[in-house]
């Protein structure tokens, strides 16, 4: 399975594109709603990405968690990703049935209260 849909590599982008925008223009960023949801099958870690790098598309921004209980927002090279492989030799997947219920501040704040990822 790909590691993303080419719907979510435009969203990301476009996502991305807003964000250099707003920024440019008064300094503060969008609360985007996470596009995807990355997992380790075989491990913890768990990534909500919102949008890429404009100047780079391999740069993601999101939700990180590596699975040692302190979550934080941050970026990610897809490519890294991509070749990561859990303790049994697993790839990082798309979580097919995952549907956002909040913006990325949302669930960074209850990340941040549990420990990890609450999706």
């Amino acid at each position: 399975m790909k590691l993303l849909t080419q719907e979510q590599i435009d969203r990301l982008a476009r996502n991305g594109r807003a964000n250099a925008e707003r920024i440019e223009d008064d300094g503060n960023t969008h609360d985007f709603e996470p596009v995807v949801k990355l997992f380790l099958p075989d491990g913890a870690a768990t990534w909500l990405l919102t949008e890429t790098d404009p100047e780079d598309a391999d740069i993601a921004f999101g939700l990180c968690d590596l699975g040692m209980g302190s979550p934080e927002l941050g970026t990610v090279r897809l490519s890294e990703l991509a070749s990561v492989r859990g303790r049994l030799g697993l790839a990082v997947e798309r979580d097919l049935h995952f549907t956002p219920t909040g913006r990325l501040s949302s669930y960074a704040d209850k990340a941040r209260k549990a420990g990890r990822i609450v999706a």
